[in-house]
């Protein structure tokens, strides 16, 4: 069987179809989501500096936006960490009984 042929028939596969949507629908919540905390972050960093600098108690040496950053970059990890899970088990066994089910 040839290559091209495989390819073919993955690719008229509906099973293969509804996969590239939950992939797409997938990659584009995770992107939003991590847009919406960078930007916001960059956006308050720009727009509201004092908000930033507040002291986070009274005393304190360390503002706000130092565990804000911090979130920032905690959140990046954490949601990378879910993606590749997901990527890695759900999305990996449904390609691969596509690419099975096409090589028949």
């Amino acid at each position: 069987m040839k290559d091209e042929d495989i390819v073919e028939r993955i690719q008229k596969n509906p099973k293969f179809l509804q996969f590239v949507s939950i992939r797409n629908n997938y990659s584009i919540i995770m992107t939003i989501l991590m847009m919406i905390v960078y930007f916001g972050y960059i956006l308050l960093i720009a727009f509201d500096k004092q908000f930033l600098a507040t002291k986070v108690a009274t005393g304190a040496v360390t503002s706000i936006g130092i565990p804000m950053g911090i979130g920032v970059l905690v959140f990046t990890i954490v949601i990378t960490a879910i993606y590749v899970r997901r990527a890695n088990t759900e999305f990996d066994d449904m390609k691969n009984a596509i690419v099975k089910e096409a090589s028949k």
